[in-house]
């Protein structure tokens, strides 16, 4: 990978989503087996502002990279064995990197459910965090301005939750019981590949409980993290919590982290056990007859400092079931006071 891709795709390429694409075509039905195919395609004009690098426009992915994805499952002596496979793509090459397109696989596991539930096993995304960031109303727009950087943004990655990176692991999710589920699972350590550093397994954890009542919904989550820091070898922390409550076209979701030793940026990274990190992220929104308004605001704090915060306000219209009409406006400030004010008008597609 070229020098002036690195320093974000390091950072920008793990990003994305778990769920699989609600509208995934299905390629094969027979004698118990399913194969079915998803993706999602998104581009940009983006227009931004900041106090240090002055005014830039540019065409260019959203939050989200484009990607496909493959699903297959089996029914097998009372168990339903499947996978997943899921390869995600930069469309922002370069001058100097032409057709140097990154391909990150996110995705690329194995299943067994029973009535026991499900045992997952392979890379998927992490648990910690992991709905703070899905249940993001911002997950199809841009969020966060990245001028003069290739890749994609950064949506409310450091100001409103730590990112759920993709990892090595294997993890078991109870059934659904009275609205409630539970996932435990057992990640790769950060940097585990060098001798002497984060050395101990990472265990992950998250609480979930879901529940409709007379014209609305309700969720909530709370996950957590604990494993070693690979800075200086002591014992990392992380809780990650929200609620979510829809009714009649309004839904407002709030959620949060609090964290020692964890990066505010990307949730499987470690720092020095004695850092500090905590923020929280509140969205409202209405949507009727195919269109979508949302307020967000998001802000996170790293060892009592100034905090890094952004709001937006942005406007979704569904063309049809996978056509996405998308314009955005965010106004976002580093702790040390730069700011970026940003435009995006775009579209997303997705099967």
């Amino acid at each position: 990978m070229k020098n002036n891709k690195a320093k974000l795709l390091a950072v920008a390429v793990a990003m994305g989503m778990s769920a699989h694409a609600s509208a995934a075509i299905e390629l094969y039905n027979q004698d118990g087996t399913t194969f079915s195919a998803d993706g999602h395609f998104n581009a940009f004009y983006v227009h931004t502002d900041n106090d240090t690098t002055g005014d830039q426009s540019r065409v260019r992915m959203g939050f989200l990279p484009n990607w496909i994805g493959f699903n297959v499952s089996k029914e097998i002596d009372g168990l339903k064995v499947g996978g997943r496979s899921s390869f995600w793509v930069t469309i922002n090459d370069g001058t100097n990197n032409v057709t140097d397109t990154a391909i990150d696989v996110r995705q690329f596991y194995g299943t067994v459910d029973g009535e026991f539930g499900q045992v997952l096993f392979g890379k998927d995304f992490g648990l910690y965090a992991r709905t703070n960031i899905f249940s993001d109303e911002l997950l199809l727009g841009t969020g966060l301005p990245m001028p003069n950087t290739g890749g994609v943004t950064f949506g409310n990655i450091s100001v409103g939750y730590p990112y759920a990176t993709p990892n090595a692991q294997i993890t078991y999710r109870s059934p659904v019981n009275n609205g409630f589920q539970i996932a435990v699972g057992i990640l790769d350590p950060d940097s585990g590949e060098t001798v002497g550093q984060g050395d101990d397994a990472r265990f992950e954890a998250e609480l979930t409980y879901a529940t409709d009542f007379d014209g609305g919904k309700f969720n909530a989550w709370l996950g957590a993290a604990t494993g070693e820091s690979n800075t200086d070898g002591g014992s990392v922390e992380g809780l990650a919590f929200g609620a979510r409550v829809a009714m009649g076209g309004f839904q407002l979701t709030a959620s949060g982290f609090d964290q020692e030793g964890i990066s505010s940026v990307l949730a499987d990274n470690t720092v020095a056990s004695n850092t500090d990190s905590d923020g929280y992220l509140v969205q409202a929104s209405y949507a009727a007859n195919g269109h979508r308004v949302v307020l967000s605001h998001g802000e996170t704090e790293v060892n009592g400092a100034d905090s890094q915060e952004m709001q937006t306000i942005a406007y979704f219209y569904d063309v049809n079931s996978s056509l996405k009409l998308i314009a955005e406006y965010d106004q976002a400030e580093t702790g040390a006071g730069v700011e970026t004010d940003q435009f995006a008008i775009g579209a997303a597609l997705s099967w």
